[in-house]
């Protein structure tokens, strides 16, 4: 009886290790959510332009109202007469972060043609404005050469202390979290109009006239998971953030009060924004004012 009851109970074991096995057999893995595999794919460094040259510019000096300025870091088209950006675009991933400081050293560029007037720091001492840039230093801090050319002062513009300090820092810090989060972004900044309110009160240019204070400055910001093809992965769903504020010390804390559309900015600005996407994806998205979160 003793080696029967020993056999069952052995027989017993053996019948439930197996059936414990081929339940663990019958799980499949999980799956990753969309928002794991967008954290985990791998962040690149893209062409600024992946999304279309605005205002069809080009590195001819014969185009001085228009002319292509390319570096490492961004791309603008440059205005010789105002002496400031009409726009320069970036691409922000994570591939451009680090842990590089801010080096604060601005600097004249010396790549604009021979014979051109070129901004220095010194340009805007007293002027009651902001060097405002449009390409932000924090977006570029994966080294030292990265971060300098942030502060080449083609890269500026006299923007309003309130503006610069405050509005525009909250849309930047913003813009950071989405690319902590898995994303991707494609930012178009610029400025237009002649006249703005700095701290000592309205001008419509400085430096003796050089440099045109401008009355309005925009941002345009496509956002999308870490992927390739991007002008490609641009959708109807796609969210894009555009604002356009005022250069002026009363302009409100919240960005999210600027929100407005890209055709909106095309309208005032004159430009073809986001020409490298599909144009019937562009007639949903640019028409579209953003209403998702600011912070």
């Amino acid at each position: 009886m003793k080696r029967t009851g020993i056999r069952l109970l052995t027989w017993g074991a053996l019948l439930t290790l197996a059936a414990a096995c081929s339940k663990e057999e019958l799980v499949s893995p999980q799956a990753p959510t969309a928002v794991q595999a967008s954290a985990d794919a791998t962040a690149t460094r893209d062409s600024h332009l992946a999304l279309g040259n605005p205002s069809g510019a080009v590195t001819d000096a014969a185009q001085y109202t228009n002319y292509l300025l390319v570096k490492p870091q961004f791309v603008m088209s440059y205005h010789r007469d105002r002496a400031v950006p009409n726009w320069v675009s970036w691409h922000l991933s994570s591939a451009w972060l680090g842990s590089t400081p801010r080096q604060d050293n601005f600097a004249a560029d010396n790549s604009l043609p021979s014979t051109w007037f070129k901004a220095t720091t010194s340009s805007y001492t007293g002027s009651g404005f902001d060097r405002g840039h449009n390409c932000p230093s924090a977006d570029r801090t994966g080294s030292v050469a990265d971060n300098s050319a942030t502060f080449l002062m083609t890269n500026m513009m006299p923007q309003a202390a309130n503006n610069n300090q405050r509005t525009w820092a909250g849309l930047e810090n913003y813009c950071r979290t989405l690319v902590n989060a898995g994303n991707e972004l494609y930012i178009i900044c610029g400025s237009y109009g002649r006249g703005g309110t700095g701290v000592n009160g309205y001008a419509t240019t400085i430096a003796s006239g050089k440099i045109t204070v401008p009355n309005r400055c925009w941002k345009v910001i496509v956002v999308m998971p870490n992927g390739t093809s991007d002008a490609s992965r641009v959708t109807t769903a796609t969210r894009i953030i555009a604002i356009d504020t005022p250069n002026d010390q009363t302009v409100a804390t919240t960005w999210g009060t600027y929100r407005t559309s890209v055709d909106a900015i095309e309208q005032a600005t004159g430009y073809n924004l986001l020409s490298a996407v599909s144009s019937t994806v562009q007639a949903t998205i640019e028409s579209r004012i953003d209403n998702g979160p600011t912070n």
